[in-house]
C-alpha cells in the first residue's frame, strides 16, 4: 500500500448523549473548549493528517463549521449532517472522503485523551496491513452471568488472554471501509463499530496498543475522571507536540 496517499480523520459526532444527561457530551467544555474541539486538537497538530470531517446533527452543521474554524481547526475538510446512528453517521462522513485518501481513521468524538504516538502507530499499520485499531488488554476477571431478571447469579470465568477492549482511532485502506460500508446498507448489517463491519468482508484488523487515558466520555464517571485527567494531559499534549516537530525537522 502507498505511503504516499493523504490521511482523513472521520469524527461521528451526532450523538445525543443521552446517558450523560443534559447537554450532549461532545460539546461540554473541557480545558477551556469543548470535547470535541479538544479531539479535534491532537488530529489538527498530527503531522501525518490531511483532512478531517466531522459528522454532526443536522441542525448543528453550518454553525459547527464556523465555530471549528474560527478555534483553529484548519484542517477541517467538511461538517456533514450526521444519520440516526454511528453506522449512518460515518457512512455519511465517508462520502465527503476525497480520491487522494487512501488511509481513514475513525475516532470517537468524546475520546480525546488520544495520544498523537496511537494515532502514528494506528497509520503506520493501516498502511501496512490494510486496517489497525487500538486496543486494551483486559486484565478484570471476566465472568459471564445467568439467570433471569429475579435472580441472576455469576457464571463460569471467561478466559482473559485473548479479550480486549476495542478503542479508538480505527484505521481502514480508504476502498475497504467504502467497501464495507457500502455493503452494510445494502445488507442491513447493524455493526457496534467499523472493525466489524470490515471483518465483514474477511479483512484482517491488526490490534494496536492503546491506553487506559484513552477513555471515551460516557457517563458521569467517565467525565469525572476526564476533569481528573486534563491537567495531566496538558503536559502529555505539549510533549507530543514537541516531538511532532522534531519529527518534521529530522524527516
Amino acid at each position: 500500500m502507498s505511503t504516499k496517499g493523504q490521511v482523513a480523520v472521520i469524527i461521528p459526532a451526532a450523538g445525543q448523549g443521552t446517558r450523560m444527561g443534559g447537554h450532549r457530551k461532545q460539546f461540554r467544555v473541557l480545558g477551556g473548549k469543548s470535547v470535541l474541539v479538544q479531539t479535534l486538537l491532537v488530529f489538527e497538530r498530527h503531522a501525518q493528517v490531511d483532512h478531517i470531517i466531522v459528522a454532526t446533527p443536522a441542525d448543528a452543521v453550518e454553525p459547527l463549521g464556523v465555530e471549528l474554524r474560527r478555534v483553529g481547526i484548519t484542517k477541517l475538510l467538511d461538517v456533514v449532517a450526521g444519520g440516526q446512528s454511528r453506522q449512518a453517521s460515518v457512512r455519511e462522513a465517508i462520502n465527503a472522503v476525497p480520491d487522494t485518501v487512501d488511509v481513514v481513521l475513525i475516532h470517537d468524538a468524546v475520546r480525546p485523551f488520544v495520544r498523537m504516538s496511537s494515532v502514528e502507530r494506528v497509520i503506520r499499520e493501516t498502511r501496512q496491513h490494510g486496517a489497525a485499531s487500538l486496543a486494551l488488554a483486559i486484565t478484570d476477571t471476566v465472568r459471564k452471568i445467568k439467570g433471569s431478571k429475579g435472580r441472576v447469579i455469576f457464571g463460569k470465568t471467561v478466559p482473559r488472554e485473548k479479550l480486549v477492549r476495542v478503542q479508538t482511532p480505527q484505521g481502514f485502506r480508504t476502498d475497504w471501509i467504502r467497501k464495507a460500508h457500502e455493503r452494510a446498507e445494502v445488507e442491513g448489517w447493524d455493526a457496534t463499530d467499523d472493525v466489524d463491519l470490515v471483518q465483514k468482508l474477511d479483512h484482517v484488523v491488526i490490534p494496536v496498543p492503546g491506553s487506559a487515558m484513552n477513555l471515551k466520555i460516557t457517563t458521569p464517571e467517565d467525565w469525572d475522571s476526564a476533569i481528573r485527567y486534563w491537567p495531566e494531559w496538558e503536559h502529555v499534549l505539549a510533549m507530543e507536540e514537541r516531538e511532532q516537530i522534531v519529527g518534521q525537522e529530522t524527516r
